[in-house]
């Protein structure tokens, strides 16, 4: 329910408060006094799009704000996927900035006009002359009948059958077209395949044949050099082991004469230790080099063709070949195992098709069996304002899946007797439409779940008993809803519980559209202007007591 509006700097609007209550509220003021502007400020609440030029003031911000009370709506579900705090009392802003920037708010929170559109859904049911072509549309028309015939869980079981076949669908899609991709590259790709495992790759060998190619394109000059430093430390004679020895033997002699050369004679016992084991290691080496042509052809034969597969792949290791190689051999098993996939997933995706078709068929049911009841009550609430021979059909065809169902639903409508019933655009004028619409926002009210429902001018067009019936209508529908109707008709606006006037202030260098809440004196009056024009006589101040029950 809306608590208070507050409008700022927005059209003719300086400043503006109203805070309607929670039944029947009217609005009622001259032609272009600000009616509709006021309609445009709740749009900026409910998501619409915002314009500079509606500012009073191009160099001052607009605010429009609503407070709407929301306890019993069973919101806290949006509020919590949105991330935004939740109070009963929920506050909504927008502001529009002279630079052309528009935000918005709930309770103090920015959020994207798509959150504010949402939110306002479940806040406010405004009609405007739109509905004429809103009401015209196969989508709308099918949500009626949706709503009318509690077609909930039928609808949900549909959806989570259409939206889990349209997920197998897209896997076989994919499947198919990665299936095509793969058999035109099937060849190629089985030739990279048997090139790289024809080598036998294994991981670390490429640094290792690199290092045996070193050792054996200097094979004989490595040994030479090794005998030559073997030669030099081994030598019976004049070999620097056999010299360091005999000076070891004299360091060891001064040791026994002096202790503190002790540490002399261990380190240098240490190093001799470690010449000798060089001396022994050089050996081993020596002993496992050979001079061996065809192997050193056999190792770069292999990294060479280790290389060009690195050039040709764009790679720079063994084990980037090696990962490549695992890739085209996982490709080779799909492409071996994948008519199996492709025909399992086809069948999933049909099997799962038939289970839309009957889900389907179900919610179709279920909504046909809801046309002659709502056709019967909708012509009945129209015969009550004023179109006796009204008479409404509904048309029902069968179409392929879609994420609403598998209906097109067609409201047909004829005013008049021996008329065959037409697509509404063809046959329906302005004040038909208005009670058509009106007949239908009073069938949905409770069963749509509009907490508050804006009338704008839903009476053009009638009159007398008509506008009466209308307005009583009305209040049965603020018995569990707030309404706001802009009505220009005094029968009408004498049945609000509260009732506002808009009215233009000429008062200043500027023209500017304010609202006040009328008391019971002035409401008379007001009453009394709209029977009699602006100077009313006491019979049209009397005719506005009785009205007013007064």
């Amino acid at each position: 329910m809306l608590k208070s509006l507050s409008i700022n700097n927005y059209a003719l609007i300086q400043s503006l408060e109203m805070k309607p209550c929670s039944s029947l509220n009217m609005i009622t003021g001259e032609t272009g006094a600000g009616k509709s502007i006021m309609l445009g400020a709740v749009g900026l609440l409910l998501g619409n799009r915002a314009d500079t030029k509606a500012l009073f003031d191009e160099e001052k911000k607009c605010i429009v704000e609503g407070e709407f009370n929301i306890k019993s709506y069973g919101l806290q579900q949006f509020f919590e996927a949105e991330d935004l705090d939740y109070e009963e009392n929920c506050i909504i802003r927008r502001e529009i900035s002279p630079n052309g920037k528009s935000r918005a708010f709930i309770n103090d929170t920015p959020v994207r006009l798509e959150n504010l559109k949402e939110l306002g859904k479940a806040l406010m049911d405004v009609h405007s002359q739109h509905d004429s072509l809103q009401l015209g549309d196969g989508g709308y028309q099918l949500n009626l009948i949706d709503a009318y015939a509690g077609t909930q869980v039928e609808l949900a079981q549909y959806r989570q059958a259409f939206k889990s076949h349209q997920q197998a669908k897209k896997a076989y899609e994919k499947l198919l077209l990665e299936a095509q991709d793969l058999k035109k590259e099937a060849d190629f790709n089985q030739f990279q395949l048997e090139e790289l495992s024809s080598l036998g790759l294994q991981a670390g060998e490429q640094e290792d044949l690199e290092s045996e190619q070193e050792i054996l394109e200097n094979a004989e000059e490595i040994k030479s050099k090794i005998h030559e430093i073997l030669h030099q430390l081994q030598d019976d004679q004049f070999g620097g082991i056999n010299i360091l020895s005999q000076a070891n033997s004299a360091l060891q002699q001064l040791g026994r004469l002096a202790q503190k050369f002790d540490t002399y004679r261990e380190r240098f016992q240490t190093a001799l230790i470690e010449l000798k084991d060089i001396a022994e290691g050089l050996e081993d080496e020596d002993s496992k080099i050979e001079v061996d042509f065809e192997k050193l052809e056999t190792t770069r034969e292999r990294l060479s063709k280790i290389y060009q597969l690195q050039q040709k792949h764009a790679l720079d290791s063994v084990e980037a070949l090696m990962e490549l190689e695992k890739t085209l051999a996982d490709k080779a098993f799909q492409l071996d195992h994948l008519d199996e996939e492709l025909e399992r997933l086809r069948t999933t995706s049909a099997q799962l098709y038939q289970e839309v078709l009957a889900a389907g068929k179900v919610l179709s049911a279920k909504r046909q069996s809801a046309f002659d009841p709502f056709a019967k009550e909708l012509s009945g609430l129209l015969q009550q304002l004023g179109m006796e021979n009204a008479s409404i059909v509904l048309s029902q065809l069968s179409s392929t899946p879609t994420p609403s169902g598998m209906d097109q639903v067609d409201l047909l409508f004829s005013a008049n007797k021996g008329v065959k019933p037409q697509a509404l655009k063809q046959v329906a004028s302005g004040g038909e439409f208005s009670r058509l619409i009106f007949a239908i926002k009073y069938i949905m009210a409770d069963k749509m779940a509009l907490p508050t429902l804006i009338f704008d001018e839903i009476d053009t067009g009638v009159s007398g008993e008509v506008a009466l019936q209308m307005v009583r209508m009305m209040q049965e529908i603020s018995q569990n809803h707030q309404v706001i109707c802009i009505s220009h008709l005094p029968q009408v606006a004498a049945k609000g519980e509260q009732h506002y006037f808009v009215y233009k202030d000429n008062s200043t260098a500027r023209t500017i559209s304010k609202v006040k809440l009328l008391t019971a004196e002035e409401r008379i009056q007001e009453i009394a202007k709209m029977i009699a024009g602006a100077n009313p006589s006491n019979s049209a101040i009397e005719s506005a007591k009785d009205l007013l029950k007064i």
